[in-house]
């Protein structure tokens, strides 16, 4: 419970912190990547299919434009529907999840304050050819966001209707100019590496399973909610000290 109530309380701290997007204060926590130099290279494994590929690639080339990381796209052997997390690495998977409500989410599993693996999830039961999702704008934003939380990120504004700040990292009705990182996503990496860890967490070798599940029953507590009164950050305690937290991005 002790536990929980230091998250809870962190987590209205970002509350604070993230309407303010001039101050380049969106990290969540002090949750980071260990690693034990700058610029260091977080491995995007490819699950997507092909209609996601371009968006992909155009996360990865943004976010690599970064001064302390690199991200590079590697060939996935994992099931994009069950999308099992990879020690040191982000799993990238797209695949008809279901009406569920969401256009994507990305897990971040932690150990201390030390990010040690996640996933993005992208669900194709939304960007099916035809409906108002299936843009290139729309998948840029939402592949865009989900890989900047698997790096510290938060979002820059949760309300959908507030003037478009310029970056995937925030919500909008209009994707057209929210499809890349902006200056502050780059000034708040740089916030969140400025110092070495004596360890890596980074690109480990094994293999290991997270939760599979695509429902927010399997997400654990939530702990902060939208301008429109939706959680879009959840965390769940798993065994061995180890958690993980779910950003999501709903549909309208």
């Amino acid at each position: 419970m002790k536990t929980l109530a230091r998250l809870f309380a962190a987590a209205a701290l970002m509350v604070v912190l993230v309407p303010n997007p001039a101050s380049a204060n969106h990290a969540w926590g002090t949750y980071h990547w260990a690693r034990q130099s700058n610029p260091f290279t977080v491995v995007l494994l490819d699950g997507v299919s092909s209609s996601w590929d371009a968006s992909l690639r155009q996360a990865s080339t943004d976010w690599s434009k970064s001064t302390v990381l690199d991200t590079v796209v590697a060939a996935s052997s994992a099931n994009p529907k069950n999308c099992k997390a990879t020690t040191g690495k982000v799993q990238v998977c797209s695949a008809a999840y279901g009406n569920r409500g969401w256009l994507g989410v990305a897990q971040i599993y932690i150990t201390g304050d030390h990010i040690t693996k996640g996933t993005v999830k992208l669900n194709d039961s939304y960007f099916a050819p035809g409906s108002s999702y299936d843009t290139a704008a729309w998948r840029n934003l939402v592949t865009c966001q989900e890989i900047g939380h698997t790096f510290g990120l938060d979002h820059q504004d949760e309300n959908f209707d507030n003037a478009n700040l310029g970056t995937c990292m925030d919500y909008t009705s209009d994707p057209s100019t929210n499809q890349h990182p902006n200056k502050h996503d780059y000034d708040e990496l740089v916030t969140i590496y400025s110092h070495l860890d004596s360890t890596t967490t980074v690109a480990a070798a094994t293999a290991v399973g997270g939760p599979g599940s695509h429902g927010a029953r399997s997400w654990g507590q939530a702990m902060r909610a939208s301008g429109h009164g939706r959680p879009t950050l959840f965390v769940r305690d798993l065994r061995s000290g180890q958690r993980v937290f779910t950003f999501v991005i709903w549909a309208r």
